[in-house]
C-alpha cells in the first residue's frame, strides 16, 4: 500500500480521497490555489503545497505544477478526484511515466478508449452494447449536422468528444440554429477538455438517466455495484442522485449491469468507473410504482472515468467504501469480493448542496461567508463537505459546497428521512438550493418516482420554486464579523505551505501592513472600477464573476432588446449576456478570455 498520496483536487472530494487514506494509514498531501489558501481540503491534509493563483488553468490543471509537488512532498501516488484533471488522458499518462508515483485511476490509454465519446461508442458496438444512432467520427462540417437532421429528424444533440454533465452538448432545433450551436459545441469542448472534436446523437425526448457504478481490478475481475438514477436535472446538471432507480424492473436492472461490465470487459479497463445510460420507453405514461420492463430500450450514453460526484448513493447502499477500492487497486490488490457478493440495500439519496438561487434559474452565488454552518445528523443521515462556519465562499470553482447523503430502508423511509435532515441543516450566510430540496420531496411527480430528464426544465411550475426559497431560503452576508479579529501569517518554502493564525476578540484590529491579509481591492477588466465607482450610462454589466468566451458585437452594430452580446463562462456553464433594450453598441470593455467580476462594465449601449 501506498505511504503518501496527494489528491490534485480541492473541496469536499479531496476530503472524501483523505478520509480514505487515513483509513489506510496513508499520509495525505493537498495542492492548493491562491484562492483556496483557507480551504477545507488544506486544513485536513497533513501537508499542502501552493500550485498556482486561482485561475484553475494556471493551478489545479497545471500538470508539471501538479507532479511537482508530489514529488517535493515524496508522495508515491496521485489522486484526482473527479473533475479538473481527473478524465485527463494526458495527465494520467505523465503520472504513470514519472519515476515513483502511481496514478490512482485507469490507464491513460484506457480513459482515451473511453472518454473521448467517438472511441467510447465504437467500443461499444464492439460489446455489443446499445449505443444511441449517431456518428462515431468527429463531425466539422454544419452540412453533415443537417444531413444528419434530416437523416433521424430534430432536434439533434452535438456533444463535445470530451464533454459530461451537459457541459460541450448542445441541442440544435433546425437547420437554421446548426451553424451557431455547432461553433458553440466545439467552443466549450475546447475551453473545458481541450478538446474541439464534437460527435452527433438522436436526441432522445423524454428519457431516465440511469447509471452502473464499475470497480475492476488488474488482474480481470469486474464487478458492477448496482445502478443510480440521476434524472432530476437542470439543464442537464445533477441536483438529486438516487439508488435504486425507482423507474426499473429488477430484469432491466441486470441488463444493463451486465452490459456496462461487458462495455468494461471490452475496454480492458480498470480502476472506479461509471457507465451512463439513457433508458426510454415510448408513449409511457408511468403510475407511481409502475416500473419499465425487460424489453425498454436503453442506450449507452458515456463512460466517466474517474470517481463521481454520486459514488456515495452506491456506497450506502453496498457498503463498499469504492474510493478505498481504487486505492487498493492501484497498489494491484485483487477486488476481494464476488458479483454475487454485491447486494443494493434499502434506498439512498444524495443531494448536491449546490451555492445557487434555485429560483433565479439557478443562478450561482457570487460570494457569501458561512456565518452558521451546523450541518444535520443521526441515523443514515451521512454529509461530505469541507467547508466550517466562518469560511467564506470561493466562488472560482464549481458552485456545489457540499453533499447531503441519506439512507433509509425503503425509498418512502429515504424521503421522510432526507426531510429532516434538510429541516435540521442550519446553514446562514450563503444562499442554497436546500428550499429547492425540501420542495422536490414533497414534490408529486419526484415522490411517484416517475420524473424525467426533462422535468425540472420543462414542466415544474417555477413559481413553486420561488416561493420555497422565499419561505425556506437564506441570503448571502459578506460583512467580517466585526467582534472578532483574525491574522494568519504564511509562510512559503519551496512552495510548501506552513501558517500561523491569530485571533483577537473585542479588540481593534492590528495594522497588518503590506505581509497581511488586508489588501486594497483590485480594478476591473480595462481599468473599470469593480467596485463601487459611478454607473456608467447604458452599461450592460456582469451578473457573476466568469471568464469572457465570446464576444458577438462590434462596435457601431445595432442591437435589439434581447440580442446577445457575447457568451460569458461562469461555474462550468454557458450564459449569454444580452442586450435588456435597443440601442447601438458604443464600447466593448472586455475581450475574450479575459476574467471579469460581478459588476463589472461589458458593454456600452447608446
Amino acid at each position: 500500500m501506498f505511504r503518501k498520496v496527494l489528491v490534485a483536487n480541492r473541496g469536499e472530494i479531496a476530503v472524501r480521497v483523505m478520509r480514505a487514506c487515513e483509513e489506510l494509514n496513508i499520509s495525505t498531501v493537498a495542492v492548493y490555489s491562491e484562492a483556496d489558501k483557507n480551504g477545507g481540503h488544506v486544513r485536513y491534509a497533513d501537508e499542502a503545497y501552493k500550485v498556482g493563483p486561482a485561475r484553475a488553468a494556471d493551478s489545479y490543471l497545471d500538470h508539471d505544477a501538479v507532479i511537482e509537488a508530489a514529488q517535493k512532498a515524496d508522495a508515491d501516488a496521485i489522486h484526482p478526484g473527479y473533475g479538473f484533471l481527473a478524465e485527463n488522458a494526458a495527465f494520467a499518462r505523465k503520472v504513470e511515466d514519472t519515476d515513483g508515483i502511481t496514478w490512482v485511476g485507469p490507464a491513460g490509454d484506457s480513459m482515451e478508449q473511453l472518454g473521448e465519446k467517438t472511441k467510447a461508442r465504437k467500443t461499444m458496438e464492439a460489446a455489443d452494447v446499445p449505443i444511441v444512432p449517431g456518428t462515431t467520427d468527429p463531425v466539422e462540417d454544419p452540412e453533415a449536422v443537417k444531413e444528419f437532421g434530416d437523416e433521424y429528424g430534430y432536434p439533434v444533440a452535438i456533444k463535445a468528444e470530451g464533454g459530461g454533465g451537459g457541459r460541450g452538448m448542445k441541442i440544435v432545433e433546425s437547420p437554421e440554429e446548426v451553424e451557431d450551436q455547432l461553433e458553440s459545441a466545439k467552443r466549450e469542448g475546447e475551453a473545458y477538455f481541450d478538446n474541439a472534436n464534437v460527435y452527433l446523437e438522436r436526441y432522445l425526448e423524454n428519457p431516465r438517466h440511469i447509471e452502473v457504478q464499475i470497480l475492476a481490478d488488474h488482474h480481470g475481475n469486474v464487478r458492477h455495484l448496482g445502478e443510480r438514477d440521476c434524472s432530476l436535472q437542470r439543464r442537464h446538471q445533477k441536483v438529486i442522485e438516487e439508488g435504486p432507480s425507482p423507474a426499473l424492473s429488477d430484469e432491466l436492472r441486470e441488463k444493463i449491469g451486465e452490459a456496462a461490465r461487458r462495455g468494461a470487459d471490452q475496454a480492458g479497463y480498470y480502476n472506479a468507473g461509471t457507465f451512463e445510460f439513457l433508458v426510454e420507453e415510448e408513449d409511457r405514461d408511468a403510475d407511481a410504482g409502475e416500473v419499465l420492463g425487460p424489453d425498454a430500450n436503453f442506450y449507452f450514453l458515456e463512460v466517466n472515468t474517474r470517481i463521481q460526484v454520486e459514488h456515495t448513493v452506491t456506497e450506502e447502499l453496498t457498503g463498499i467504501d469504492i474510493v478505498k477500492w481504487q486505492l487498493r487497486v492501484a497498489a494491484d490488490e485483487e477486488l476481494g469480493f464476488s458479483q454475487d457478493d454485491v447486494d443494493l440495500d434499502g434506498h439512498a439519496m444524495e443531494f448536491r448542496i449546490n451555492a445557487e438561487n434555485a429560483a433565479k434559474e439557478f443562478q450561482p452565488a457570487t460570494g457569501g461567508k458561512l456565518v452558521t454552518y451546523d450541518p444535520p445528523g443521526g441515523i443514515g443521515v451521512r454529509m461530505d463537505d469541507a467547508l466550517r462556519q466562518g469560511d467564506k465562499l470561493v466562488t472560482d470553482y464549481d458552485s456545489m459546497i457540499a453533499k447531503l447523503i441519506v439512507w433509509g430502508s425503503s425509498r418512502e423511509e429515504c424521503i421522510e428521512r432526507s426531510l429532516r435532515a434538510l429541516r435540521e441543516y442550519d446553514l446562514e450566510g450563503v444562499v442554497t438550493i436546500i428550499p429547492f430540496h425540501r420542495l422536490m420531496l414533497t414534490d408529486e411527480e419526484f415522490v411517484a418516482g416517475t420524473h424525467t430528464t426533462k422535468y425540472l426544465d420543462e414542466h415544474i411550475d417555477r413559481d413553486r420554486i420561488a416561493e420555497a426559497q422565499e419561505q425556506w431560503g437564506t441570503e448571502t452576508m459578506t460583512a467580517d464579523d466585526e467582534d472578532v479579529v483574525e491574522r494568519e501569517f504564511t509562510v512559503e518554502v519551496n512552495g510548501k505551505r506552513f501558517e500561523v493564525e491569530l485571533e483577537e476578540r473585542g479588540g481593534m484590529a492590528i495594522p497588518t501592513g503590506s505581509d497581511g491579509d488586508d489588501r486594497p481591492e483590485a480594478a476591473g477588466p480595462s481599468g473599470v472600477d469593480s467596485g463601487g465607482g459611478g454607473a456608467v450610462a447604458g452599461a450592460v454589466t456582469a451578473e457573476m464573476q466568469g471568464t469572457i468566451l465570446d464576444v458577438e458585437v462590434d462596435v457601431g452594430d445595432e442591437v435589439a432588446a434581447g440580442d446577445v452580446l457575447l457568451v460569458l463562462e461562469a461555474m462550468k456553464m454557458e450564459n449569454d449576456v444580452v442586450a435588456d433594450a435597443s440601442g447601438t453598441v458604443s464600447e466593448i470593455a472586455v475581450e475574450e478570455g479575459q476574467s471579469v467580476d460581478m459588476g463589472d462594465t461589458l458593454v456600452v449601449l447608446e
